[in-house]
């Protein structure tokens, strides 16, 4: 008969990858006449589990080159755009111990323009950002384990070699040491006699 145990453990109990592709307005203080380049930068985010999904909330900086007043004139320009994205979990183990679970995001694609062109009315930039998460839950879960008895112990090699040379050692200290006391003591016998 099989012996089985369960085991309460922590583990990956959900996964979930996103991609995302968001489109942005950005409106600069000079009527652009072309788009030099265009760049994000500054990407923060946090996320939380609410239910069945996570939730990415962050921020980012948009930066856009263009060049105005009839190509005469260049300027960036900048600004922060809010984002939050809600990524669906799957679930491989339906049996979890408590809701205390760490989130755990890896960017995949952190935010990047694909995309920037002036609108029809000539007065914004369109931009289109893409990004990508993958989310991980960690919690506790059960697992069963077989269990196989030990009959046997395993021998343990108890030497005793050490703790021999320290004995053999100190003995030869105090033969030396009683050696060394009888010459002393027979040099002064002689010197006392020579006198």
């Amino acid at each position: 008969m099989k012996r089985l145990r369960q085991i309460v453990t922590k583990a990956v109990i959900a996964k979930g990858k996103k991609r995302t592709e968001s489109s942005e307005m950005l409106r600069p203080p000079n009527t652009p006449t072309s788009i030099l380049g265009c760049w994000v930068i500054n990407h923060h985010y946090s996320a939380k589990k609410v239910g069945k999904y996570v939730e990415v909330s962050g921020k980012f900086d948009v930066n856009v080159w263009y060049a105005y007043n009839n190509h005469s004139k260049t300027a960036v320009y900048t600004e922060t755009i809010p984002y939050k994205d809600r990524i669906k979990l799957h679930y491989r183990d339906e049996e979890i111990i408590n809701d205390s679970n760490e989130v755990h995001v890896k960017v995949l694609q952190q935010p990047n323009c694909i995309e920037a062109i002036i609108n029809q009315r000539g007065d914004c930039f369109n931009i289109v950002i893409e990004r990508e998460f993958l989310v991980e839950v960690i919690g506790e879960t059960k697992v069963v384990v077989s269990v196989h008895p030990i009959e046997f112990e395993e021998e343990w090699n108890f030497d005793d070699d050490d703790d021999e040379d320290e004995s053999s050692s100190s003995s030869s200290s105090s033969s030396l040491s009683e050696e060394f006391d009888y010459k002393n003591k027979k040099s002064a016998d002689d010197s006392s006699s020579f006198q």
